[in-house]
């Protein structure tokens, strides 16, 4: 357990929220022009993955801003 703060956190929250920024517009930009067409179940299905997709590298992510390690 840390005893001594440090700027792996701040820093960690400020990119998690810019990389959560720059995939949102990503997916906000190009994503409607190739699923507009489809039926409104199907977007849904894909928007919840999409949805889901970044937590993917969020344990990894969180193990380092705790720990300095990637594992």
């Amino acid at each position: 357990m840390r005893t001594e703060p440090t700027l792996r956190i701040p820093l960690g929250i400020l990119g998690l929220c810019a990389a959560l920024t720059a995939y949102a517009l990503v997916i906000a930009r190009y994503v409607p022009e190739l699923i507009g067409g489809w039926h409104g179940a199907a977007q849904g299905i894909v928007y919840l993955i999409l949805g889901l997709i970044w937590l993917l590298p969020l344990r990894r992510f969180l193990i380092w801003m705790e720990t300095g390690k990637w594992g």
